[in-house]
């Protein structure tokens, strides 16, 4: 059961954000499709686009490529060093995955638009994780403070 003290909120400061969209350079996205018009294709592409290096994650697509990079299994099945977990599962899936987050030393544990999961945010901050929630990172390169301030 959830202790009401120690709930998480999906609230974040832009400082915060931009903190963490700076301060990572690998992302590991779970629930990757090879599909153009799916958001995770289009967050991935501008993920790529902004110089990440991004391991998509899908079972159904293990050893196919996705944009040009390898697919995995599971965030476990990948070999090199993951700062960041971005999550387009359910919010009921988020608890599993941010279990595995953990368990390969990621840093931040994202996920996405309309998935919320308090335990697992919890979790994920308990073990020294950053963690978001409800939001994308593509929509969040687009908000104005992102923008360079002209002096």
């Amino acid at each position: 059961m959830l202790d009401p003290k120690s709930v998480v909120t999906d609230d974040y400061s832009e400082g915060y954000l931009k903190e963490i969209l700076t301060g990572v350079t690998t992302i590991a996205l779970v629930g990757a499709s090879p599909r153009a018009d799916r958001d995770s294709y289009l967050t991935m592409r501008v993920l790529l686009e902004r110089g990440y290096t991004v391991f998509p994650v899908n079972p159904r697509e293990t050893g196919n490529k996705i944009l040009g990079q390898e697919c995995y299994e599971s965030l476990s099945s990948i070999s090199q060093a993951v700062d960041m977990v971005d999550i387009f599962r359910s919010s009921d899936a988020a608890l599993e995955i941010t279990k595995e987050a953990i368990s390969i030393g990621a840093k931040v544990v994202w996920m996405q638009l309309e998935i919320v999961n308090q335990q697992a945010a919890q979790l994920a901050t308990a073990a020294g994780l950053k963690v978001v929630m409800n939001r994308c990172p593509k929509l969040e390169f687009e908000k104005p403070y992102w923008t360079d301030v002209l002096d």
